[in-house]
């Protein structure tokens, strides 16, 4: 054998015994996958942009609606429902800050029907190690910001994602144990309920 074969041998070997690699998830798919979520439940953990972290519960009802419950110590509540956002503070005694929920990127996995291949809405789609990455803005103010999506393949499934806000700022939610087609209340959702519930 050659000396060059006999150095590129090893390689060819080593190559052969390499896992293939996961192969990127189309934009179609996710969008489907997406679409499919009408109701979920997931464990989360946040890491906010000054590295710190908190844990709760997510619950989803597509379109539209979506509540975060902190755990102790924070003890706080993010609800998405009625095209608002309201962050209920449990350290504050003022009523929740507002925001319509097409002012943020979590609009674009909310929205009735998710389409990832609408132009200038996919700004990233990438395969690192075993996930696809996919960074999404409302092609139509991309100033709101920014989410990048990670999912996993066989079957696709939502992990994590990543908000950048217009200031730059980044806040990463993980997901754990997440539930698909479970049965939720539509009370879980009602901003002007839990104002309600909250001032009494």
């Amino acid at each position: 054998m050659k000396p060059l074969r006999l150095l590129l041998a090893p390689l060819a070997l080593l190559a052969l015994s390499l896992p293939a690699a996961a192969e990127k998830l189309p934009l179609a798919e996710l969008s489907r996958y997406l679409n499919s979520l009408t109701t979920a439940r997931a464990a989360f953990t946040q890491t906010n942009a000054d590295g710190s972290q908190a844990r709760g519960m997510l619950y989803i009802k597509r379109p539209g609606r979506a509540r975060f419950e902190y755990a102790p110590p924070d003890r706080n509540l993010v609800m998405a429902g009625g095209g608002q956002v309201a962050i209920f503070d449990a350290k504050s005694n003022q009523p929740p800050e507002q925001y319509p929920l097409r002012r943020t990127p979590l609009n674009l996995i909310l929205a009735p029907q998710v389409d990832l291949s609408q132009a200038e809405m996919v700004v990233g789609h990438e395969e690192v190690g075993d996930t696809t990455r996919v960074m999404a803005q409302d092609p139509k103010n991309p100033e709101y910001g920014t989410i990048e999506l990670v999912f996993t393949a066989n079957p696709t499934a939502l992990r994590q994602w990543i908000i950048t806000d217009d200031l730059g700022s980044q806040t990463r939610t993980e997901l754990a144990d997440l539930e698909t087609g479970v049965d939720l209340s539509g009370f879980l959702f009602d901003i002007t309920a839990e104002r309600a519930r909250q001032n009494r």
